[in-house]
């Protein structure tokens, strides 16, 4: 069995296990394949490093790897609750909650929700700066 980290035309991200090598290239040839995002027949198998295994190194660099991931994940988290506890949530609205926030100084809203990469690259336009947080599911 191998696995494969794979990505769609829209550059959706998932992984997908498969017998060997060659079956991903039969299975893709077949447009059989699907973004378990958006049903995109278009995948490709993304950027991937070797795992490399034999070595005590490795468990070691395995457990420190795991830690700082823990710690990165709880961070993400807690960022995530300071959010959902200090700012209103707007949903799909936000590029248009921001403008409203940015025209109108006397507005002190904190607002958060998401948005298309053409609406982010308009509010740059704008002289609107945003910043992305990965959203980190509570329940993984």
């Amino acid at each position: 069995m191998i696995k494969y980290i794979l990505k769609c035309e829209n550059e959706h991200e998932f992984e997908s296990w498969f017998s060997n090598s060659s079956e991903f290239e039969k299975l893709n040839k077949k447009d059989l394949l699907e973004c378990i995002f958006c049903s995109s027949n278009n995948i490709e198998k993304s950027i991937m490093a070797p795992m490399i295994s034999g070595s005590k190194l490795k468990d070691e660099g395995e457990d420190l790897l795991d830690k700082k991931f823990i710690k990165q994940r709880n961070n993400l988290l807690k960022l995530r609750e300071h959010i959902e506890k200090n700012f209103e949530y707007v949903g799909d609205k936000f590029s248009e909650k921001v403008r409203e926030v940015y025209y109108d100084r006397k507005t002190k809203k904190s607002i958060y929700g998401t948005t298309t990469p053409e609406e982010r690259e308009e509010l740059a336009d704008e002289g609107i700066d945003l910043l992305s947080i990965p959203w980190v599911n509570k329940d993984n």
